[in-house]
């Protein structure tokens, strides 16, 4: 048995500090736990009391007769600490406080948080809170409602997990207007014990729940132990569903970095890749937590990205097809078949092609026959059925329509019923039968885009790891060496050697201090050369004119060697320059950026985009964080919106991927084996094409102690 059953399906419940005065917490859950019905025994406790609302007072949870499954409580934090203990000598397996003062104001509450916690981890006993909304399971079998919300919902197949309680209550009202179930129902607070991780554990193993809802201010678990765990449950035959609203997305305190890497890499980018990683959804709104979630509940896939739209106006026929092609749909092609058939039934001024418009008059018969028509198609996935109420339009019987089919299709179907007033009786009867309804098409379409999404991660190709093989101990060597110096910024010239231990390829380049010793160095590498400023107070020398390239002689390189070192003096007059590197041209090749950069919550991330001098314009990245491996990188590769200029556009021959991919393995294990590095740019590295590998042209690598 889980130890969270206690939590969920407790079979005797205290509220310690239920109180009489209504409008109080204490008096409100311990009256919405009686009103909605609960299964077990209930027995408030309040030395002050003879009885809440008729039933009979306990001065301490002691002197309860039975043995207690759950206690809910509702007081400060001194007078909580000890309830804890009381109820841990009581015997009791679950604990919920929903009272706050305790981690969120610091201080002595942030201490007792701390001695409450570790009590319940010594005794066993699972703990929710403190600062929370407590828990609500509206199973008939349990029909708990141990929270401070009067609303008691639906029973469903979605769970949900949320660090806000204000929230919660929020979530309740709205999805008791759009007709939407729960399964179980939880605010975690603090989350001084149990957290989103116990949570998912828990949700994976319950068979009535499908789909979870959470809602996340912070993730307190390690990323790696996350991210490894969550992508289990979310792939196989039996997969969870996971849908996640994530504050703080605008991260205004990204911090000020060397690196082009450190710069991009605030906490919300690093979330998006916990959430990739994990195979878990994730929504910029409420809005869309419960659009998607209302799609995923229907438990219908579609096996290709290839949707038919249906619809009695043409121009929400129209924004349906944009937001589909914009959630990676395709409009589906109909075969002469079907189209054939189509003619049956709809009128000669209808469109028989995709998205079908079956005309502003159709009535229940016309949209019936068209949905069972174009679901018939083995060239169809999908259906998104969009309806305007006009006065002829009959809401409810289309509605029956559509329910009498779906029953009898494999294929999801989605429904945009524009409206309120004249289309409600539809839509109740479309959610009654879990057919995800919404009020506009371009929910509908985004929601259909999302369960492709989700398909496209149940069925990724799984490939076997690279076998790369690393020179560790010659690189600690390296590094330790510019750490005894107490050289903790490394450029090309310093970085270089360690790069070449992880399999990168570098260029032939030396440094050079005046314009002779630049000729000789360029004549014996050979031409055309680069040539780039060294000074480790000029950190982006394209920024300071301090680089030249293409240099083809002799007296070019005079006359470019002159040209830097002048420009870097007016950038930074004070800067301290080393002289000049010459290095060897790179061959041509598409140029991308590599980094790191180490998170002090999440380690290290390695990111990767599309380079050069545009990169902090465009911000076209994506990072990824352990546990790396092919797989991983190869999606990571795959995501970024430029990734069709690496597969060659135009007639252009495709670049070498496959050696990026390795790329980012290797760099993923160089912060694993080296964990002093703190940041590290590659920008850019020239991937040539398909076969040919990728050369490194520019390095900046930070240490720190």
């Amino acid at each position: 048995m889980d130890r969270l059953d206690a939590i969920f399906a407790p079979e005797t419940i205290a509220v310690v500090g239920a109180s009489t005065q209504k409008g109080k917490v204490g008096h409100d859950i311990f009256a919405n736990i009686l009103s909605g019905g609960f299964t077990g025994t209930l027995y408030p406790v309040n030395p002050k009391a003879k009885s809440v609302l008729s039933v009979k007072c306990y001065t301490s949870i002691a002197t309860i007769p039975d043995p207690i499954d759950l206690a809910m409580i509702i007081l400060p934090p001194k007078g909580a600490l000890q309830a804890v203990k009381d109820c841990i000598a009581k015997g009791v397996k679950g604990i919920v406080i929903v009272s706050a003062g305790f981690k969120e104001v610091g201080g002595k509450g942030a201490l007792i948080e701390i001695e409450i916690k570790a009590l319940c981890e010594n005794a066993k006993v699972r703990l929710v809170g403190p600062n929370c909304l407590g828990v609500i399971n509206p199973s008939p079998s349990v029909s708990l409602n141990a929270s401070f919300s009067a609303r008691m919902p639906a029973p469903g197949n979605v769970s949900f997990i949320s660090q806000s309680g204000a929230l919660c209550t929020a979530v309740l009202d709205y999805a008791a207007d759009k007709g939407f179930g729960f399964s179980k129902f939880i605010s975690i607070g603090n989350k001084a014990d149990v957290d989103e991780l116990d949570l998912l554990r828990y949700y994976h193993n319950d068979p009535d729940t499908d789909v979870v809802m959470i809602y996340m201010e912070e993730l307190s678990r390690s990323a790696e132990e996350f991210i490894s765990e969550v992508r289990e449950m979310t792939s196989g035959t039996n997969p969870t569903h996971v849908i996640v609203i994530k504050s703080g997305s605008s991260d205004a305190g990204a911090k000020a970095a060397a690196s082009h890497t450190g710069a991009l890499a605030g906490s919300d980018a690093l979330y998006d890749a916990i959430f990739s990683m994990s195979g878990i959804l994730r929504c910029v709104s409420v809005n869309q937590l419960f659009d998607y979630a209302q799609a995923f509940a229907a438990n219908k896939y579609p096996t290709g990205d290839k949707i038919a739209i249906i619809t009695n106006a043409g121009g929400p026929g129209i924004i349906a097809t944009d937001m589909s092609e914009q959630s990676g749909l395709k409009l589906a092609q109909f075969s002469e078949d079907t189209v054939k058939e189509l003619k049956k039934y709809l009128p000669a001024t209808a469109n028989f092609y995709n998205p079908v418009d079956v005309i502003g008059d159709a009535a229940r018969d016309r949209y019936e026959n068209t949905l069972a028509t174009v679901l018939s198609d083995r060239g169809v996935d999908a259906a998104l059925i969009i309806l305007t109420p006009q006065s002829m339009t009959d809401a409810i019987g289309t509605a029956e329509a559509i329910v009498t089919i779906a029953r009898n299709s494999i294929k999801p179907i989605v429904c945009a019923f524009m409206g309120v007033v004249d289309v409600s009786d539809g839509v109740k009867l479309l959610q009654k039968h879990k057919i995800p309804v919404y009020q506009f098409p371009e929910s509908a379409a985004r929601s259909m885009g999302a369960l492709r999404q989700g398909m496209k991660w149940l069925f990724r190709k799984i490939l076997p790891q690279y076998d790369l093989s690393y020179d560790t101990a010659r690189a600690t060597k390296i590094i330790d060496g510019y750490m005894k110096q107490g050289k903790m910024l490394l450029g090309e010239l310093d970085g270089n050697e360690l790069l070449k231990c992880y399999g990168f390829n570098t260029l032939p380049m030396e440094l050079a201090v005046n314009t002779a010793d630049a000729i000789k160095i360029a004549d014996k590498i050979g031409y055309p050369v680069v040539m780039k400023i060294v000074s480790p107070d000029i950190l982006h020398k394209t920024d300071a004119g301090g680089v030249i390239v293409g240099v083809e002689d002799g007296n070019a390189v005079q006359d470019s060697f002159q040209v830097i070192m002048k420009n870097a003096t007016q950038y930074n007059e004070d800067a301290s320059i080393e002289g000049v590197l010459i290095q060897k041209m790179a061959p041509k090749g598409k140029e991308i950026i590599l980094g790191l950069t180490k998170d002090p919550v999440f380690g290290h991330a390695v990111m990767f985009g599309l380079g050069g001098i545009f990169v902090e314009v465009y911000k076209d990245v994506a990072f990824r964080l352990s546990p790396m491996g092919r797989n991983v990188a190869r999606r990571m590769v795959k995501s970024i919106r430029g990734y069709p200029i690496l597969k060659g556009l135009r007639g252009e021959s495709p670049s070498d991927i496959e050696i990026i991919e390795k790329h980012i393995v290797s760099l993923k294990a160089m912060a694993d084996h080296h964990p002093m590095i703190k940041e590290l740019d590659i920008n850019p590295l020239f991937v040539h094409k398909e076969g040919e590998g990728a050369t490194v042209a520019d390095i900046i690598i930070r240490l720190e102690d």
